[in-house]
């Protein structure tokens, strides 16, 4: 996994709760690398799991709320760290749907050896996207996050939720969005 997500996750935890917060998680969960990590490196997802666990267990929210904020916050991140991929887009859709045809591409230019989650989607009305969530790390609740948070970027009320599905022979999340206005 990148390190931006890990950056980005400890920048959130200090902002949120605190430096000493932070401190805590790192050395309770025994990391590899003592918590030292750069935008541009790679490192095992298995590393922020242990990190969301033990914050989860410090200040009693489940994970996959945690997770879901973190999200939300990346998602702001994304919006001041990469404005061209906002450019010409006016609605949340739009933007959803070209997760993995053009961000996902972008992504793969300045990471190469980037493992990415894949994303395929159904539109079923003007109101309604499905998407399908595939990856073998299982951070579907950081993407609902990343959804609710561009939805909150447009401006746009709706209703995200998640269950497991199968798409095209493979264990997915399916991912409804519904929006309001």
């Amino acid at each position: 996994m990148k390190g931006v997500v890990f950056t980005e996750f400890m920048d959130m935890v200090e902002d949120v709760f605190s430096s000493e917060m932070l401190e805590t998680i790192i050395e309770q969960s025994e990391l590899p690398n003592g918590g030292a990590y750069t935008a541009v490196g790679t490192y095992d997802h298995e590393e922020i799991v242990r990190m969301t666990v033990s914050l989860s267990q410090q200040v009693n929210i489940p994970v996959a709320q945690l997770l879901e904020s973190f999200g939300q916050h990346l998602f702001g991140r994304f919006v001041i760290s990469y404005p061209a991929f906002f450019e010409n887009v006016s609605h949340p859709f739009d933007f959803l749907k070209n997760i993995d045809s053009y961000i996902h591409v972008e992504v793969r230019k300045l990471y190469p050896e980037a493992e990415l989650p894949r994303f395929y989607h159904e539109q079923e009305d003007a109101n309604t996207l499905i998407m399908y969530y595939l990856s073998s790390r299982h951070f579907e609740d950081l993407a609902v996050g990343l959804i609710k948070g561009c939805l909150q970027f447009f401006k746009v009320d709706g209703l995200v939720n998640k269950e497991n599905a199968i798409y095209k022979s493979q264990d997915a999340v399916k991912i409804t969005i519904q929006l309001l206005s």
